[in-house]
C-alpha cells in the first residue's frame, strides 16, 4: 500500500537528564557532560547507516559540514570517527535553509515560507526512517503534526540550564515507549512514537 511506503521523521538527539541538548551555545555534541565511547559511538553509526535520508537545519548542518567531511580522512581519529564521517558524507541529505543557495556532500535545499509543505511532501515521498536534525527544525515539524519519533541518548548529567530539546514549545506531548538500551558509560536510549504525529500507516 503507498501509505506504507511513507517515511518517518525522527528527531535524534544526545540529551541531558533534564532535557537539555546544550549548556552553552555551540557545545551540542562537544559538551563535557557528554559521554560518547566507542560503544556508543557504533551505535549511532549503525543506526545512520540505516537512515533513507537524513534532514538538518542549517545551523546543525554547517557544524556536521564543517567537521564530517575532513574527519573521514583524518588519520589521527579513531577509526569509529573516521567511519561516520564517511557515512555522514555520503547519506542523501536535505539542508533546510532560507539563506543557503549551495551545499555540498550529496545535500539538496528546501527553503522559503512553504518549507514544511515541502518536508510534508518528503515525508510521503521516502520509505524508510528519515533523521531530523536541529532543534528549531524539531520544534515545526512537531508543531506542524509531522514528527513521528524521538530518539533519545540521555547522559547521566543534570545541566540545570542550556538549550532545551525543542525550542519554545509548552504543549503537553504524549510518547509510547518503542525501544530502550543501556550503555556502559551509564547513558540510556529511549525511542518513542509520538502519538500526536499525523497517520503514517503504521499501527
Amino acid at each position: 500500500m503507498e501509505e506504507e511506503l511513507m517515511g518517518r521523521f525522527i528527531y535524534s538527539m544526545q540529551v541531558s537528564l533534564d532535557l537539555r541538548i546544550e549548556q552553552v551555545p555551540g557545545d551540542n555534541g562537544a559538551g563535557e557532560w557528554l559521554r560518547i565511547d566507542e560503544e556508543l559511538h557504533r551505535e549511532c553509526n549503525a543506526l545512520t547507516r540505516a537512515l533513507a535520508l537524513m534532514v538538518h537545519g542549517r545551523v546543525y548542518y554547517e557544524v556536521m559540514e564543517e567537521y564530517q567531511p575532513r574527519a573521514r580522512e583524518d588519520a589521527s581519529l579513531p577509526d569509529v570517527l573516521r567511519e561516520y564521517g564517511e557515512i555522514w558524507t555520503a547519506k542523501p541529505k536535505v539542508l533546510v535553509s532560507r539563506t543557503r543557495r549551495s551545499a555540498d556532500h550529496n545535500t539538496r535545499i528546501i527553503g522559503g515560507d512553504d518549507a514544511i509543505e515541502q518536508l510534508a511532501a518528503l515525508r510521503a515521498g521516502t520509505g524508510g526512517s528519515i533523521s531530523v536534525g536541529g532543534a528549531a527544525l524539531a520544534t515545526q515539524l512537531l508543531r506542524a503534526g509531522l514528527l513521528d519519533e524521538l530518539l533519545l541518548f540521555t547522559h547521566p548529567a543534570i545541566l540545570g540550564f542550556g538549550r532545551p530539546l525543542f525550542d519554545d514549545y509548552d504543549v503537553p506531548i504524549d510518547l509510547d515507549l518503542l525501544e530502550q538500551r543501556s550503555f556502559k558509560q551509564g547513558v540510556t536510549m529511549h525511542r518513542y512514537a509520538i502519538r500526536d504525529a499525523k497517520e503514517t500507516g503504521s499501527c
